[in-house]
């Protein structure tokens, strides 16, 4: 099973607007640089776990969840709080409770995070927002203040979205509303008077789960969308048939596509994407025609996947995590030289918003078999 492109799997090297893959078909081991695009800082978790901000272009590598680091890669979303970390500002009501900054350690290794501490049982830190009826969701990181354990409410407009309660650990909760009426609430509020707890990294966002933190000093900021694909030499990807593995880890039920095969264009495709409900689907699309579904497979579960599908005409076939998910004996294939791999996908077939650990590709259709030990858990 010599792959013609693999790519992860705890080898990432990477710098601005590049990051690395390697063919090392017949032991002859080359690079292959894919172009990274994203138009804006961002932020990614370090083999020190803690949260650090990375320039325009610069793929990130996140540690949050795996050791060997995976490719963290997301749509483009905006934090709308204007002060995410000073909890001084005017922005910030205040009710019955006192805030102190720089009083411990943040999750970004820094002195920088507040000490919020209750002065009666219907005290609250929030902010106000007028803006369109959408799906929001609010995230903070929270932590008990001198070991002690305290609960509380993360809530929209008064009402008790999300119970939680503190460790010893920074832990980052967060809740999702459909927002209905143009003027809402973000509010922390704990259970008891004369409570403490740490906390730091107040977003809210457009969307049904929480991205990466985007720290704001003074107005919302936006983080762009990341994008990842190489067009790549002759013999990589096969034409007539082939085999791709990837595994990602998967952390919220939007719909996105994993990965896309393409002649360039988004005219003629083969794509791994999965639905709402965590369905994997292979697509094809041949001459600009309609692109139903060829394979549906079992939905797969929250955290890592490994997925391998094979494409041949007439010949498709899909495992996850090492059971056969689905078939097809469809004759649709793409018209054109299939040239272009989207890890991730881009803005012409969606965005991942999730991390990808590991990719290989393979000029040739692999054996049922040999899709099984690839995706074996």
């Amino acid at each position: 099973m010599a792959n013609t492109l693999k790519f992860g799997n705890g080898e990432w090297y990477g710098k601005k607007d590049t990051i690395l893959a390697y063919n090392d078909e017949n032991s002859n081991y080359k690079p292959l640089p894919f172009d990274f695009s994203r138009a804006s800082k961002a932020t990614v978790i370090n083999k020190d776990g803690l949260i650090e901000e990375v320039g325009s272009g610069q793929p990130r590598i996140d540690f949050k969840d795996d050791s060997k680091g995976a490719l963290l890669l997301e749509p483009s979303r905006s934090n709308l709080i204007p002060y995410s970390e000073d909890f001084s500002n005017g922005v910030w009501s205040k009710i019955d409770s006192i805030v102190s900054l720089n009083q411990d350690i943040s999750p970004d290794g820094t002195n920088n995070a507040t000490l919020y501490t209750s002065t009666s049982a219907s005290n609250r830190l929030e902010t106000n927002f007028s803006h369109p009826t959408s799906v929001r969701t609010f995230s903070i990181w929270v932590k008990s203040y001198n070991n002690i354990s305290v609960s509380g409410r993360l809530t929209f407009s008064g009402l008790n979205d999300l119970n939680f309660t503190t460790t010893n650990e920074w832990q980052r909760i967060s809740t999702t509303r459909d927002i209905s009426g143009d003027t809402f609430k973000c509010s922390l509020r704990l259970t008891n008077d004369n409570e403490s707890v740490l906390v730091y990294g107040f977003q809210l966002e457009e969307g049904s789960y929480a991205t990466s933190y985007i720290p704001t000093s003074g107005s919302a900021v936006t983080r762009l969308a990341d994008t990842c694909s190489q067009t790549v030499p002759d013999g990589v990807i096969g034409q007539t048939e082939g085999s791709v593995y990837v595994e990602v880890n998967i952390s919220n039920t939007t719909s996105k596509t994993i990965l896309a095969l393409d002649t360039g264009s988004a005219s003629n495709f083969i794509i791994l994407d999965t639905s709402s409900s965590l369905s994997p689907k292979i697509l094809v699309r041949q001459s600009s025609g309609s692109f139903p579904a060829i394979i549906t497979g079992t939905t797969m579960s929250y955290g890592v996947n490994k997925i391998a599908f094979c494409y041949k005409s007439g010949d498709y076939a899909m495992y996850v995590n090492g059971v056969l998910s689905g078939t097809s004996t469809s004759t649709t294939f793409p018209s054109g030289i299939i040239k272009r791999i989207s890890v991730g996908a881009n803005s012409s077939y969606g965005y991942l918003s999730d991390t990808v650990n590991d990719v290989k590709l393979y000029n040739t259709r692999l054996s049922n078999a040999e899709l099984q030990a690839l995706t074996q858990v």
